[in-house]
């Protein structure tokens, strides 16, 4: 979601913090804005927003908008339209205090009434605007004081950077709930919400704890709790460069990030592997054979394509372990007061690691004394600090909206934990072996698909004009049908419905019609021809279909021939045709496809 990018050095601020801001276009954003400490004997602070794209705002910027320590913001608006008044940084009444925030107050309503009770007139909707007169009305003598005191009386989630004019050589920041990264420079210190601003610059960061602040000065930094006990957090190297973010001669990262799987799923793969007993290395995991054999049950919790990811991971570890499990929305588990059960092994899938109704999910489980890992891409973010073990996903940086390469590879991965779990139980060395051959063939079949991507370029031109569609699948296909309908929805705004085949008697029959396209999820299994029974159904009701099989399918309209692996692992290879069908849907439709309207790349609020 929003963005934030401080930086205090010696350096021109304002185009640091444009380039940064730019880095974090791809969260989603409808405003944007500057802060700075003005040069000259003025001093002061000068702001500068826009409603639109940071090119907007880097139109409006005045000639002289110089300093060398200053705040910016991407926002996505919660409370409030978006215009100019409503873009951050917001600045108290004397316009000492600028301040830029990412999460929700959820009390802001009602310290909003006290202080508008108190005298304080408010110039926007937001909720951010709460803090900065708070900020502004503390008598305390230092920044970091003023801003403890505030925090205190907030509810909900926040990250946040402050300037104040009297305190022109430091940025005080502090998290709850949402991500702050800090970056260490040399003579100079960067801030922002997601490390992809800060690649080019640094590669050494230090990502804050939830109820932790940092003081920012160009040659120094510290940390402590919101409660003013010094904290210890040590710099840590980022693994990704600054030319992951890079497009990289692809029109979009949509397309570049399609095109990285096979490369993406190596990596995923790479030093895993134990030939010997037919079985993966997860180090990570914290998880020893006696653990593993005392797991009763897997609970997979997700959002969105994490969630699909934890579909099919939950049938991979069924199907290979023999160990129930199932997959549910964290932002359903979290508010459903489950039962928590000592003897089940609870996974949490976030892109990000930092999606805010995963993330809740985490500290509810732990709370309970429930064993979690986390399946995340991103080396530090929060929920892999805060589960007990874990895999990387290894996906490289994803950029576009919309998921691609990372659901792949947490497809992977869950595969991965699969055998690791079935070797330790039941699963013979012929199978082991058999899914090790299946994963390595992985990469080459990936490549395999893209070289027909002109083919699906055609056929994704002929269903363009189709209203809705849509999806099915039986069993491991229904969760690739659902990941493929989300994606059509994304990119392309087509309504589109998942279904299981086998439900399509039970009423969405009735939707069937020559203006309603299906796609059918058909692998060479052992349901074969109860898929081919569900295309005569649509057949003899005129739908038109297209097929994701292994072979010809005679009842479709067109068939998208995708290379069979193993039965388990065959999912993993199915949704990449249909990535490319909602991309090239999209593009005949001529949508904005890294910036899907709407849609932010990593949901840190409720």
């Amino acid at each position: 979601m929003c963005g934030i990018v401080g930086y205090i050095g010696k350096r021109d601020v304002a185009p640091l913090l444009l380039e940064g801001l730019q880095r974090l276009e791809y969260r989603g954003y409808d405003s944007a804005g500057i802060a700075l400490h003005a040069n000259g004997k003025a001093g002061g602070l000068k702001t500068a927003k826009a409603k639109g794209r940071v090119r907007e705002l880097e139109a409006r910027l005045p000639k002289r908008f110089n300093g060398t320590t200053g705040i910016a913001h991407t926002r996505w608006a919660t409370h409030g339209a978006p215009n100019d008044v409503n873009a951050h940084p917001h600045v108290d009444a004397e316009e000492k205090v600028a301040v830029v925030h990412n999460g929700i107050i959820d009390n802001a309503s009602e310290l909003r009434a006290k202080l508008t009770a108190d005298g304080v007139t408010f110039l926007s909707d937001t909720d951010t605007e709460v803090l900065a007169h708070l900020i502004g009305r503390s008598q305390a003598a230092t920044l970091e004081e003023k801003v403890r005191e505030a925090v205190r009386h907030i509810e909900g989630t926040y990250g946040i950077a402050v300037l104040h004019a009297d305190f022109p050589d430091r940025i005080v920041v502090a998290r709850n709930g949402s991500p702050v990264v800090l970056g260490i420079g040399e003579k100079e210190m960067f801030v922002s919400s997601d490390v992809a601003a800060l690649v080019s610059h640094t590669r050494q960061v230090v990502t804050l704890d939830d109820g932790e602040m940092a003081t920012l000065k160009a040659d120094d930094y510290r940390t402590y709790t919101t409660e003013g006990s010094t904290t210890s957090s040590q710099p840590t190297t980022v693994e990704w460069e600054a030319e992951s973010y890079d497009m990289g001669g692809h029109d979009t990262y949509m397309h570049k990030e399609i095109h990285e799987q096979a490369d993406a799923v190596d990596r995923a793969l790479r030093g895993r592997i134990d030939d010997r007993f037919s079985t993966v290395h997860l180090g990570g995991l914290n998880l020893d054979a006696r653990d593993a054999r005392a797991v009763r049950r897997v609970k997979i919790l997700g959002c969105g394509t994490s969630y699909h990811a934890g579909q099919i991971g939950a049938q991979m570890i069924e199907e290979l372990a023999r160990i129930p499990a199932d997959a549910e929305p964290a932002s359903e588990f979290r508010y459903r007061n489950p039962v928590v059960d000592p003897d089940t092994l609870y996974i949490a899938v976030s892109q990000s690691g930092e999606t805010y109704d995963v993330l809740a999910a985490v500290q509810e489980l732990k709370r309970k004394g429930a064993r979690v890992l986390g399946l995340v891409n991103v080396v530090g973010s929060a929920i892999a600090r805060e589960t007990d073990g874990g895999i990387y996903v290894h996906a490289g940086p994803e950029v576009c909206v919309v998921s691609t390469k990372c659901f792949t590879n947490m497809v992977v991965s869950f595969g991965l934990l699969a055998l690791h779990l079935g070797r330790t139980r039941d699963l013979s060395v012929a199978d082991g072996k058999r899914i090790i051959e299946g994963l390595r063939k992985l990469p080459g079949q990936i490549e395999e698909i893209l070289g027909n991507e002109a083919e699906i370029e055609k056929l994704a031109a002929e269903y363009a004009d189709a209203k809705s569609m849509m999806f099915i699948g039986r069993v491991r296909g229904y969760p690739v049908a659902r990941e493929a309908s989300l994606k059509l929805k994304e990119v392309s705004y087509i309504h589109a419905e998942a279904y299981p085949a086998s439900e399509l008697k039970h009423g969405p029959l009735a939707l069937i019609e020559p203006a309603m396209p299906t796609v059918a999820i058909v692998p060479d299994d052992e349901l074969l021809e109860k898929n081919r029974a569900a295309l005569e159904e649509i057949k003899a009701r005129s739908g038109r279909i297209l097929a994701v099989a292994h072979q010809e399918q005679e009842k479709a309209d067109h068939t998208i021939v995708v290379p069979k692996n193993e039965d388990e692992l065959d999912p993993i290879l199915m949704g990449i045709p249909l990535q490319l069908f909602a991309y090239y849907t999209a593009k005949a439709m001529g949508r904005d496809i890294d910036k899907p309207r709407n849609l932010a790349k990593s949901v840190t609020v409720e």
